[in-house]
């Protein structure tokens, strides 16, 4: 008998019987829930999760529907990595380095000071082994990770008064995310650790006295502007900073073949959303910041200079205690230097030509 005549006599159940699978087969319904770090008002950052649902949603055909929650909805901004390890969420989106208090290696999946650029970044994760050795880390905390959007490199801050030397860091009270922290300590700042939602109060009543988030399209929707009138630049401890989306190792595994393969796609989609979003938004802000006037300003070379010294000699101390930094940073140095070695003789030159032309 041929398939036709067979699935014409049998029907499917008989089809399934006879053990010959129809062209077609039903896949079951998925619905999970994501946690966000994020607050709504960021539709950069935070709109990346929603990118990434309604493509899972589209591409499945409405099989797979992921429900995005901001945070503070389901968990706090910094509980959504225990929330995925302990699966009461499915999945978050976040920046890794925020969890840097549970074990270093953490930032080195996001950023680090003078790490690597977006693009560096990105070409560790996928053509190098950053995807593998971050994956091996992440396991330990059940948890399968996907690169999940990058804001490109950061600016430095906004801060009350002018910061002319590296005197004027001492005793400064500064929101700054993740692991910068340690870097910013050992040069006599003091490093506050605040979610997004909340830096604008901390700053306005002068909890705080300098603030970084991201850049001047998100920094501008937070209104920081109006409560310190400087704006320092670069972003020393965020050069290309990656988001990710941090999935239950179990929910994950739990997948059909092709929804494994739809999440990928997603997150590849909304990765190149962010950053795509980042770069044609901030330039429009930066000069609408600076028309309303905002004071720009570099850091000086004293600056950076202590602290590019204190960073080296961190990481240094941490390869030394840390096995997983240690394993991890050997493959991300190694990576860094070849990487700045090749954009020296292309992207930096043509990219520090280009901009003193007048176009």
């Amino acid at each position: 008998m041929d398939r036709r005549s067979l699935i014409k006599n049998a029907g499917i159940a008989g089809v399934l019987a006879a053990g010959v699978a129809p062209a077609v087969h039903a896949q079951a319904a998925v619905r999970w829930r994501l946690s966000s770090s994020f607050p709504k008002a960021l539709d950069t950052i935070y709109g990346a999760a929603e990118v990434f649902s309604k493509a899972v949603k589209a591409m499945s055909g409405g099989k797979f529907e992921i429900s995005v929650h901001a945070a503070g909805e389901i968990t706090p901004p910094f509980g959504v990595v225990d929330a995925v390890q302990q699966g009461s969420v499915e999945m978050a989106h976040t920046a890794p380095y925020y969890f840097f208090g549970k074990n270093e290696a953490f930032a080195l999946g996001c950023a680090i000071p003078f790490g690597l650029n977006s693009r560096q970044m990105s070409a560790w994760m996928y053509e190098g082994n950053g995807m593998k050795l971050m994956r091996e880390f992440y396991a330990k905390y059940n948890i399968v990770n996907f690169v999940g959007g990058n804001t490109g490199a950061q600016m430095g801050g906004w801060y009350r008064k002018e910061i002319k030397n590296i005197n004027d860091i001492k005793g400064l009270k500064m929101r700054i995310g993740g692991f910068a922290g340690k870097v910013l300590e050992r040069i006599g700042g003091v490093p506050q650790n605040i979610p997004g939602g909340e830096i604008y109060s901390a700053l306005e009543k002068g909890t705080i006295d300098a603030a970084e988030w991201v850049g001047p399209y998100d920094d501008q929707k937070l209104g920081f502007n109006k409560v310190a009138p400087f704006y320092y630049y670069p972003g020393w401890w965020e050069g290309g900073p990656q988001l990710d989306f941090f999935i239950n190792d179990k929910a994950f595994n739990a997948l059909s073949a092709e929804n494994k393969a739809i999440v990928e796609a997603a997150a590849a989609q909304a990765a190149s959303d962010m950053q795509a979003k980042y770069d044609g938004r901030n330039p429009t802000a930066l000069k609408q910041l600076v028309g309303s006037g905002t004071k720009l300003r570099p850091f000086s070379n004293d600056v950076l200079s202590a602290a590019f010294k204190e960073s080296m000699a961190l990481y240094s101390e941490l390869s030394g205690k840390n096995e997983d930094w240690k394993k991890i940073y050997a493959d991300y140095s190694k990576f860094r230097a070849d990487a700045n070695l090749w954009f020296r003789f292309t992207e930096a030159k043509f990219d520090t030509f280009m901009q003193a032309q007048k176009l």
